[in-house]
């Protein structure tokens, strides 16, 4: 099959994002899988693979310790999107992915990369608070230095901001910047 008009940079943005083993699974012959890998960038390839050897292939990966992000299109994909860390797939193979992408465009997939950056960044950075600010509540409470009424205000009260601040757009640092 031909590579999607898209894809040449969508392998170049996800280098970008710091994905860096990419690996093309096809069950295309070895030769036009050489020539589509060349096209695309991608160094390491696999031709002619079934759709057991993909699962075979994803376990593998998994038990060397990396994790792994599968991308299909087919149903034939689906024992290695079931098997991956986390499976990407257009509307064919969508039961057994974790994300569908509509309208396949595969560049997306740097720009779900980067917003998954974000969102994990965001939940570490308020579950880091709420730890802080709970157990200063606590050991304030046990020295005497809060009365309950108060130690429970401001718990409420930072749930509260936690929560509002949750809500507010993933923003990019470089954009917020230029626009100050």
């Amino acid at each position: 099959d031909p590579p999607r008009p898209e894809a040449e940079e969508a392998v170049k943005q996800l280098k970008e994002a710091g994905i860096t083993n990419i690996v093309m699974l096809t069950g295309d012959s070895a030769k036009a899988a050489e020539i589509t890998a060349q096209k695309l960038g991608i160094s390491d390839f696999r031709a002619q693979v079934l759709p057991e050897d993909k699962h075979r292939y994803v376990q593998q990966l998994k038990e060397q310790g990396h994790r792994v992000i599968m991308v299909g299109d087919g149903i034939n994909d689906a024992p290695a999107l079931a098997a991956a860390n986390v499976s990407i797939a257009s509307d064919i193979a969508k039961e057994t992915a974790d994300i569908t992408v509509r309208g396949a465009d595969l560049t997306q997939l740097a720009a779900i990369r980067q917003l998954s950056e974000k969102l994990m960044h965001r939940i570490n950075s308020n579950y880091r608070f709420i730890l802080l600010f709970n157990s200063v509540l606590l050991l304030s409470g046990a020295f005497g230095l809060l009365q309950p009424s108060a130690s429970a205000l401001l718990h409420n009260a930072s749930t509260m901001a936690i929560c509002a601040k949750s809500m507010t757009p993933l923003e990019d640092k470089k954009r917020r910047k230029k626009n100050k």
